[in-house]
């Protein structure tokens, strides 16, 4: 009995050991299979021996192949287990959103003529920027609408109502500009607040203030350091709700102040009287 015990842990040793090392071939066990059951038909033709024998073989080595087989097919599936799957991951990125401020576009007037609650707002420059903003002592005086390379003219748009006005600085010039500031003042007529401001050309090369001062409510505009206006004509508009009505922009006006090829220049205007039974939208 201990013998066959040790004969039987030799051979699943050497099961385990050939299904370890190598790969079952199906094929070749059932041709060895088939080639053994030919064979032993053969011998049952001349066997001396009884016929259940033979038949003990042919079962042992279907037992045999069973076992090759079934440790085969347990070693590659444990294989197979102890594999985890690398875990990938998708980063996500959202879709950025646009900013809804306009930059040289002329924002549409209010559909809903109602005065503008909007407290002034006031814009102003960060502390250590410089700016270009001629000082008072060096500031040219203006004594019309035109100056060397630079010519201007004031009016209301015509889209005003009466509850909103925009008023319109026409510049044009001729020489490329260093340095330009462009002030507006609009007098304090009755609801007079800021409801918004743009210029066509590019919005981050200016800084803009909007504040009150003196009865008037008061649109600067200077170019930043580094920045310079091109040749052509520019538009800059101040928008403004006021109390229902026409209101008269005669004592409305504006000023600028340049540099072209190192000369200071400087221009200014008003607005013509308006029909005191018109609004601006008539003007």
């Amino acid at each position: 009995m201990t013998m066959q015990r040790d004969v039987h842990g030799e051979l699943r040793a050497r099961l385990k050991d050939a299904a370890e090392e190598h790969e079952p071939n199906r094929e070749r066990i059932l041709a060895r299979i088939e080639r053994g059951m030919t064979e032993q038909t053969h011998l049952d033709h001349r066997a001396t021996r009884p016929p259940v024998y033979g038949w003990v073989r042919v079962v042992s080595a279907t037992a045999a192949v069973a076992c090759v087989l079934g440790l085969g097919g347990y070693a590659v599936a444990s294989a197979v287990k102890d594999e985890t799957p690398a875990q990938k991951s998708v980063a996500s990125t959202g879709t950025p959103t646009p900013s809804p401020d306009a930059t040289s576009r002329a924002p549409a007037p209010p559909a809903d003529p109602t005065p503008s609650s909007t407290p002034t707002r006031k814009t102003e420059e960060p502390s250590g920027t410089p700016s270009r903003t001629p000082s008072a002592t060096t500031k040219p005086a203006a004594s019309g609408n035109e100056d060397g390379p630079l010519w201007s003219d004031g009016s209301v748009d015509p889209h005003s109502n009466e509850f909103w006005a925009q008023s319109n600085l026409t510049f044009k010039t001729s020489e490329q500009l260093t340095a330009l500031t462009v002030e507006l003042k609009v007098e304090q007529t009755g609801g007079v607040t800021n409801a918004g401001a743009w210029r066509s050309l590019p919005e981050d090369d200016f800084t803009l203030t909007v504040g009150e001062k003196d009865g008037f409510l008061v649109y600067t505009w200077v170019l930043k350091e580094g920045r310079t206006v091109p040749k052509g004509e520019w538009v800059f508009a101040g928008q403004y709700s006021h109390e229902r009505g026409g209101r008269d922009a005669k004592d409305d006006s504006y000023t600028a102040t340049a540099t072209a090829k190192s000369e200071d220049i400087a221009v200014k205007g008003g607005f013509a009287a308006q029909d005191g039974d018109a609004d601006e939208g008539d003007s």
